[in-house]
Protein backbone atom coordinates (compact mmCIF):
# COMPACT_ATOMS: atom_id res chain seq x y z
CA UNK A 1 0.00 0.00 0.00
CA UNK A 2 3.00 2.05 -0.65
CA UNK A 3 3.58 4.30 -3.55
CA UNK A 4 7.09 5.53 -5.12
CA UNK A 5 7.80 8.29 -7.68
CA UNK A 6 10.65 8.21 -9.00
CA UNK A 7 12.93 11.06 -11.31
CA UNK A 8 16.27 10.81 -12.30
CA UNK A 9 18.15 12.36 -14.67
CA UNK A 10 22.35 13.11 -15.32
CA UNK A 11 22.30 16.09 -17.44
CA UNK A 12 23.11 19.56 -16.55
CA UNK A 13 19.32 20.83 -16.73
CA UNK A 14 17.71 22.40 -13.57
CA UNK A 15 14.90 19.35 -12.80
CA UNK A 16 13.07 22.15 -10.15
CA UNK A 17 10.24 21.68 -12.63
CA UNK A 18 10.19 17.87 -12.86
CA UNK A 19 10.58 17.70 -9.15
CA UNK A 20 7.71 19.98 -8.13
CA UNK A 21 5.30 17.61 -10.62
CA UNK A 22 6.63 14.41 -8.75
CA UNK A 23 5.61 15.78 -5.67
CA UNK A 24 2.25 17.20 -6.99
CA UNK A 25 1.46 13.76 -8.60
CA UNK A 26 1.79 12.57 -4.65
CA UNK A 27 -1.25 14.27 -3.77
CA UNK A 28 0.36 14.32 -0.20
CA UNK A 29 0.06 18.53 0.54
CA UNK A 30 2.21 19.36 -2.49
CA UNK A 31 2.20 23.36 -1.77
CA UNK A 32 2.98 22.57 2.30
CA UNK A 33 6.14 19.81 0.84
CA UNK A 34 7.38 22.03 -2.14
CA UNK A 35 7.57 25.20 0.28
CA UNK A 36 9.86 23.06 2.71
CA UNK A 37 11.88 21.47 -0.17
CA UNK A 38 12.43 24.28 -2.53
CA UNK A 39 13.42 26.71 0.60
CA UNK A 40 15.74 24.93 1.60
CA UNK A 41 17.35 24.21 -2.11
CA UNK A 42 17.88 27.48 -1.77
CA UNK A 43 17.47 28.32 -5.12
CA UNK A 44 20.52 25.85 -6.47
CA UNK A 45 19.96 23.70 -9.42
CA UNK A 46 18.21 20.08 -9.07
CA UNK A 47 20.29 17.74 -10.62
CA UNK A 48 18.25 14.52 -9.19
CA UNK A 49 15.59 13.69 -7.05
CA UNK A 50 13.26 10.54 -5.45
CA UNK A 51 10.32 11.00 -4.18
CA UNK A 52 8.30 7.79 -1.67
CA UNK A 53 5.16 8.34 -0.42
CA UNK A 54 4.56 6.01 2.30
CA UNK A 55 1.59 5.55 4.46
CA UNK A 56 2.18 4.30 8.00
CA UNK A 57 -0.85 2.26 10.15
CA UNK A 58 -1.07 4.03 13.93
CA UNK A 59 -3.31 2.33 15.48
CA UNK A 60 -6.69 2.76 13.78
CA UNK A 61 -5.26 5.34 11.81
CA UNK A 62 -3.62 5.91 8.76
CA UNK A 63 -0.48 8.21 8.48
CA UNK A 64 1.65 9.22 5.86
CA UNK A 65 4.78 10.05 5.41
CA UNK A 66 6.54 11.77 2.33
CA UNK A 67 10.63 11.47 1.73
CA UNK A 68 11.75 13.72 -0.64
CA UNK A 69 15.65 13.44 -1.82
CA UNK A 70 17.67 15.96 -3.86
CA UNK A 71 20.89 16.21 -5.61
CA UNK A 72 22.43 19.39 -6.48
CA UNK A 73 26.41 20.36 -7.97
CA UNK A 74 26.98 21.24 -4.30
CA UNK A 75 24.65 19.05 -1.59
CA UNK A 76 22.08 15.93 -0.62
CA UNK A 77 19.03 17.80 0.75
CA UNK A 78 16.74 15.23 2.83
CA UNK A 79 13.37 16.10 3.30
CA UNK A 80 10.63 14.62 5.26
CA UNK A 81 6.88 15.80 5.81
CA UNK A 82 4.78 14.12 8.30
CA UNK A 83 0.92 14.37 9.33
CA UNK A 84 -0.43 14.74 12.40
CA UNK A 85 -3.09 14.86 14.72
CA UNK A 86 -4.49 17.60 17.15
CA UNK A 87 -2.46 18.01 20.19
CA UNK A 88 -2.34 20.19 23.31
CA UNK A 89 -0.01 22.89 21.29
CA UNK A 90 -1.42 22.83 17.96
CA UNK A 91 -4.96 21.49 18.10
CA UNK A 92 -5.79 21.30 14.49
CA UNK A 93 -4.21 18.81 12.84
CA UNK A 94 -0.76 19.73 11.12
CA UNK A 95 2.16 18.34 9.16
CA UNK A 96 5.75 18.85 10.18
CA UNK A 97 8.34 19.08 7.31
CA UNK A 98 11.98 19.07 8.34
CA UNK A 99 14.93 19.33 6.43
CA UNK A 100 18.56 18.61 6.18
CA UNK A 101 21.01 19.55 3.68
CA UNK A 102 24.56 17.75 3.41
CA UNK A 103 27.42 18.97 1.37
CA UNK A 104 28.82 16.07 -0.96
CA UNK A 105 32.17 16.25 0.63
CA UNK A 106 30.74 14.99 3.89
CA UNK A 107 29.18 12.13 2.31
CA UNK A 108 31.44 8.81 3.81
CA UNK A 109 29.18 6.13 2.49
CA UNK A 110 27.14 4.96 -0.21
CA UNK A 111 25.36 2.16 0.24
CA UNK A 112 23.03 0.44 -2.72
CA UNK A 113 21.63 -3.57 -1.89
CA UNK A 114 19.91 -4.80 -4.97
CA UNK A 115 17.56 -8.07 -4.67
CA UNK A 116 17.30 -10.62 -7.66
CA UNK A 117 15.24 -13.21 -7.79
CA UNK A 118 15.88 -16.66 -9.60
CA UNK A 119 19.52 -15.60 -9.89
CA UNK A 120 20.13 -18.54 -11.86
CA UNK A 121 18.19 -17.79 -14.85
CA UNK A 122 20.64 -14.89 -15.60
CA UNK A 123 20.72 -10.98 -15.29
CA UNK A 124 17.37 -9.86 -14.28
CA UNK A 125 15.87 -6.58 -12.74
CA UNK A 126 16.41 -5.90 -9.08
CA UNK A 127 13.11 -6.96 -7.52
CA UNK A 128 13.80 -4.71 -4.39
CA UNK A 129 16.60 -2.10 -3.33
CA UNK A 130 17.93 -0.40 -0.46
CA UNK A 131 19.61 2.46 -0.23
CA UNK A 132 22.01 3.88 2.75
CA UNK A 133 23.95 7.10 2.90
CA UNK A 134 26.05 7.91 5.98
CA UNK A 135 27.79 10.97 6.72
CA UNK A 136 28.48 10.47 9.88
CA UNK A 137 25.35 12.31 11.42
CA UNK A 138 24.25 9.32 13.42
CA UNK A 139 25.81 6.84 14.59
CA UNK A 140 25.11 3.70 16.51
CA UNK A 141 26.87 1.17 18.31
CA UNK A 142 25.76 -2.79 18.50
CA UNK A 143 27.33 -4.86 21.50
CA UNK A 144 27.39 -8.15 22.40
CA UNK A 145 29.54 -10.27 25.10
CA UNK A 146 32.77 -11.00 23.38
CA UNK A 147 33.52 -14.70 23.84
CA UNK A 148 36.33 -17.15 23.03
CA UNK A 149 36.79 -20.37 20.90
CA UNK A 150 37.25 -22.81 24.34
CA UNK A 151 33.69 -24.35 24.61
CA UNK A 152 34.33 -24.93 28.65
CA UNK A 153 35.95 -21.07 29.18
CA UNK A 154 33.51 -18.72 31.27
CA UNK A 155 36.04 -16.11 31.85
CA UNK A 156 34.84 -12.46 31.14
CA UNK A 157 35.74 -11.39 27.60
CA UNK A 158 34.23 -8.31 28.16
CA UNK A 159 32.05 -6.94 25.22
CA UNK A 160 32.12 -6.42 21.11
CA UNK A 161 30.74 -4.60 18.92
CA UNK A 162 30.47 -3.08 15.74
CA UNK A 163 29.86 1.01 15.24
CA UNK A 164 27.54 1.61 11.86
CA UNK A 165 26.95 4.75 10.82
CA UNK A 166 23.73 4.45 8.61
CA UNK A 167 22.08 8.89 8.33
CA UNK A 168 19.31 7.50 5.54
CA UNK A 169 18.13 4.65 4.63
CA UNK A 170 15.29 3.52 2.05
CA UNK A 171 13.98 0.66 0.65
CA UNK A 172 11.87 -0.16 -2.44
CA UNK A 173 10.27 -2.86 -3.51
CA UNK A 174 8.75 -4.02 -7.07
CA UNK A 175 5.55 -5.96 -5.45
CA UNK A 176 4.46 -3.27 -3.39
CA UNK A 177 5.37 -0.02 -5.16
CA UNK A 178 6.69 -1.49 -9.18
CA UNK A 179 9.67 -1.80 -11.27
CA UNK A 180 9.92 1.57 -12.06
CA UNK A 181 10.37 2.69 -8.57
CA UNK A 182 12.93 -0.17 -7.72
CA UNK A 183 14.90 1.33 -11.39
CA UNK A 184 14.56 5.01 -10.18
CA UNK A 185 15.65 4.58 -6.62
CA UNK A 186 18.96 2.31 -8.20
CA UNK A 187 19.50 5.20 -11.02
CA UNK A 188 19.47 7.79 -8.29
CA UNK A 189 21.64 6.00 -6.19
CA UNK A 190 24.38 5.61 -9.23
CA UNK A 191 24.17 9.53 -9.98
CA UNK A 192 24.58 10.33 -5.97
CA UNK A 193 27.67 7.82 -6.30
CA UNK A 194 29.49 9.59 -8.96
CA UNK A 195 28.95 12.91 -7.11
CA UNK A 196 30.37 11.35 -4.13
CA UNK A 197 33.60 9.90 -6.29
CA UNK A 198 36.63 11.84 -4.64
CA UNK A 199 34.40 14.33 -2.79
Amino acid sequence: MRSRTPGHTTDEKDHGRRLRQAIERTGYYPEVVSDGVFAALGGERVSAFYVHHEPTFERDEVRRHLTVVVLTPTRLLLAHTDEHPGDDLLPEPHTSTSTEAITLSSIRSVVVTRMVTNPSSGPAPAAEAVLTIGWGGVSRIDLEPASCADPQCDADHGYTGVLAGDDFSLRVSAAAEGRDAVTGLLEFAEELSARTRGA
